[in-house]
């Protein structure tokens, strides 16, 4: 076991309303070539059920591009026979079928609505994907393990923003938050080399995502930020809490041991536990390709 090399540096913090976001910079160019699922789907892309009766903890993916794609973990699939979320993030080799783990965020519906999948405009939040990463803890791959875990997070965050959704959807809550995440949003945009980001929040959580390529990053950054905000709005004009929270958890992060196992398709999925900081990500002949981090 090793650390993971996270070849970033953090940039000036900005804040608005209590929320606290620093974006994160490369020190050196990546390795791995790889595109992202809204760059994939309208070139044939494609992510279904793994039946016509399907199955709730596994999807399948079939890539018909001679690219590389890097599905992120937490990222939101709509359509089909319900909504899922990734448990991990998965490198689908080019030409490759590969099956992967999801988890049903959407409890009250089982009948497609469409033929296959279609990205939604968001990816979930950190205080999701971390329940879900301590419930997958023992085994990152297993089918199921954290779908309990998922649909009360939901639940307990629909009764708190008093959101009602027929079907009990996760992509419901932004729906009814639209507006305010859209105006909040403007005050972190995206900046030119972006390849990634942390937020700290007033009661003093913070969090870390990261990729690797940042014309990758660019097109994700977005749906990070609409899930990091359905998070902050929770918390919205409380006294922010010290930037400085983003370095140390990068620094516990840079520092501690990994643990790695084979991954949904390719590298080596990455888990780490230490002082206070959960964190899983995907790494590739030694370059750590995706990671989020949760303190």
């Amino acid at each position: 076991m090793q650390a993971v090399a996270l070849p970033l540096q953090l940039g000036e913090p900005v804040t608005h309303r209590g929320i606290t976001i620093v974006p994160v910079f490369p020190l050196r160019n990546p390795a791995a070539e790889y595109v992202t699922l809204e760059e994939a789907l309208p070139r044939g892309f494609r992510i279904d059920e793994v039946s016509d009766a399907g199955s709730v903890p596994e999807l399948v993916v079939r890539n018909p591009l001679a690219e590389r794609v890097l599905l992120y973990d937490g990222e939101e699939l709509i359509g089909a026979k319900q909504n899922r979320i990734l448990n991990v993030s998965v490198l689908v080799e080019a030409g490759a079928q590969t099956p992967i783990p999801v988890t049903c965020v959407e409890a009250g519906r089982w009948h497609r609505s469409s033929m296959t999948f279609a990205a939604a405009g968001h990816t979930a939040g950190p205080e999701l994907r971390l329940r879900k990463a301590v419930a997958l803890e023992p085994n990152a791959l297993a089918r199921g393990a954290a779908q309990s875990d998922v649909w009360n997070a939901i639940a307990e965050k629909s009764q708190r923003l008093g959101v009602h959704s027929p079907t009990a959807a996760h992509s419901d809550l932004f729906r009814a938050r639209r507006d305010g995440m859209h105006e909040l949003a403007d005050a972190f945009a995206h900046q030119p080399g972006q390849c990634g980001m942390a937020l700290v929040l007033p009661d003093g959580r913070s969090c870390l995502d990261y990729l690797s390529r940042p014309e990758a990053y660019a097109r994700h950054h977005t749906k990070l930020l609409h899930g990091y905000l359905l998070d902050a709005i929770e918390q919205l004009d409380r006294p922010a809490a010290e930037a400085v929270r983003a370095n140390v958890l990068v620094a516990i992060v840079s520092g501690a041991v990994a643990t790695r196992q084979p991954s949904a398709s390719l590298g080596s999925d990455l888990r780490i536990k230490a002082a206070g900081v959960m964190a899983s990500g995907l790494e590739l002949d030694g370059e750590a390709l995706q990671l989020s981090a949760y303190a």
